[in-house]
């Protein structure tokens, strides 16, 4: 599977932006899926993740309660709605797709629980 991911952009404080993560080359539904994001002199940090049946979702303690993930297997695409954005979620966001293993649970926030990555879309946020 090959993922694209889209919808980033500059936004005020307070703004919302929905991110999407388009699969090609495969099918979304056969994998976990999860955003991650990286600012400037920092580590690929873990954002959200969802299940592969989308029964079970996950989120950092930061983005929990404004952001949210969402799938949609019959368009191939994974969503991330941001609403009440701050400055410090300024980042490149990053979509990532992870088989399904049974120790998925255990490591759903980690970079190395994922299999695949797209290319990352900007979000800007001012103030």
């Amino acid at each position: 599977v090959q993922l694209q991911a889209s919808g980033g952009g500059l936004v005020q404080a307070g703004g919302s932006l929905r991110l999407s993560c388009a699969a090609s080359e495969g099918s979304v539904s056969s994998y976990h899926m999860g955003w991650f994001r990286q600012a400037p002199g920092l580590e690929r940090q873990f954002v959200a993740a969802i299940r592969r049946s989308g029964g079970r979702t996950d989120y950092a303690h930061s983005v929990k309660g404004r952001f949210t993930i969402s799938r949609d297997n019959a368009k191939n695409t994974v969503y991330l709605q941001m609403n009440s954005l701050k400055l410090e979620d300024t980042a490149v966001y990053y979509c990532a797709a992870a088989l399904a293993r049974s120790d998925y649970s255990g490591y759903y926030y980690t970079t190395g629980a994922y299999d695949v990555w797209g290319q990352g879309t900007l979000v800007t946020v001012s103030s």
